[in-house]
């Protein structure tokens, strides 16, 4: 059975040293033995900011982590052809509300979503399916939905995940709508799904198959750690960023570059766009803005401009559909909607 992988991009070949997780990894865990094992009153000031940031951190996420790992060993074994064959065709309402479904609950980081997003495309989605699916993917996978609700609270997670739906499906109609009417090329790899393919009896084969026993999911466990490797080393990089925030930007500085205003929101993005930190690593990252700049519009623009604006996702669309308007048309259709959302959530949440 064919399963795909929760990694951040490709895995890493057999014997190489994953430098950055095992640094990040020594950085967190040294912080966080300092904590129990120093005095804190004898430590430099930003060494005690450092390491109490990341006790809290690790400790307001490490359920969000253990629940990820089991929900990425469940879909491990769920077929890929199942996710992607369930997309439908492209161009229409129900294919594109499937896609940003399918986008919502595939548990890959940005880079992971961005290569299947390309192979999507290459496979015959539509351009409006391909942009729904990368838009409501960057941070809403499972794991990260879990640490998210740990972080800043379910109602505000609940909102970040419509409004982040809103955006993907307003963009991928609007796309699939300039396709249609010849303003934009359309994907010379389309196809029509197979028409004898039930995606029902696939999914009742599966259910009939599934046996929750101890033992199964212990091994559950067990796969979504191994396949969360990648996931991992970009949360560790996240809460290393973060508290390395705490310790040397004063909060002042802060609140004032962060804040809920519309210059807060667009060095907001400006962070977002220069920063090629991963979905795992940026959800820290927003978490610190929304609760210590007190701007959760701010922190949703954060999270979303990674992929609206990110020069990685737009050089693999134009790579993939040999067109830089394809790939310029992505911020041209997400970035004004999430700096509306943005100001409106400050505006409301302030």
């Amino acid at each position: 059975m064919e399963s795909h992988t929760s990694a951040c991009c490709a895995d890493e070949p057999h014997g190489r040293v994953d430098w950055l997780l095992w640094i990040s990894l020594s950085l967190v865990g040294i912080l966080y033995l300092s904590y129990w094992a120093v005095d804190l009153s004898a430590m430099p000031e930003w060494l005690h900011h450092m390491s109490t940031g990341v006790v809290e951190l690790v400790h307001t996420m490490w359920w969000g982590v253990v629940a990820g790992a089991l929900f990425v060993g469940l879909l491990g074994r769920i077929p890929q052809e199942l996710v992607i064959e369930v997309l439908g065709r492209g161009g229409s309402k129900r294919g594109l509300f499937r896609a940003t479904l399918a986008g919502l609950f595939f548990d890959l980081c940005s880079h992971g979503i961005l290569m299947v997003g390309m192979q999507l495309y290459k496979r015959g989605a539509s351009l409006g399916q391909v942009m729904a699916f990368l838009v409501a993917s960057p941070w809403n996978s499972l794991s990260l939905t879990v640490i998210l609700i740990a972080l800043i609270g379910l109602w505000w997670t609940l909102l970040f995940i419509l409004c982040s739906a809103v955006i993907a499906l307003i963009a991928g109609y609007l796309a699939d709508r300039m396709v249609e009417r010849g303003r934009l090329p359309a994907n010379p790899n389309r196809v029509e799904l197979p028409e004898d393919y039930d995606w029902r009896t696939e999914v009742r084969e599966l259910w009939n198959r599934a046996e929750l026993t101890p033992t199964n999911i212990g091994s559950l466990l067990w796969e979504g750690i191994r396949g969360s490797q990648m996931v991992v080393r970009w949360l560790l990089v996240g809460i290393v960023l973060a508290v390395l925030v705490r310790a040397f930007v004063d909060p002042a500085v802060f609140q004032q570059w962060f804040g809920p205003s519309l210059l807060g929101l667009g060095a907001t993005l400006v962070a977002a766009t220069i920063l090629e930190v991963c979905s795992e690593g940026a959800t820290p990252l927003a978490a610190d803005i929304f609760s210590r700049a007190s701007a959760p519009g701010n922190a949703f623009a954060f999270l979303m401009a990674g992929v609206s604006t990110d020069y990685t996702e737009l050089m693999s669309i134009k790579d993939t559909t040999g067109s830089w308007r394809l790939a310029l048309v992505l911020p041209l259709l997400t970035l004004p909607q999430i700096i509306v959302a943005g100001l409106l959530m400050n505006w409301f949440g302030s």
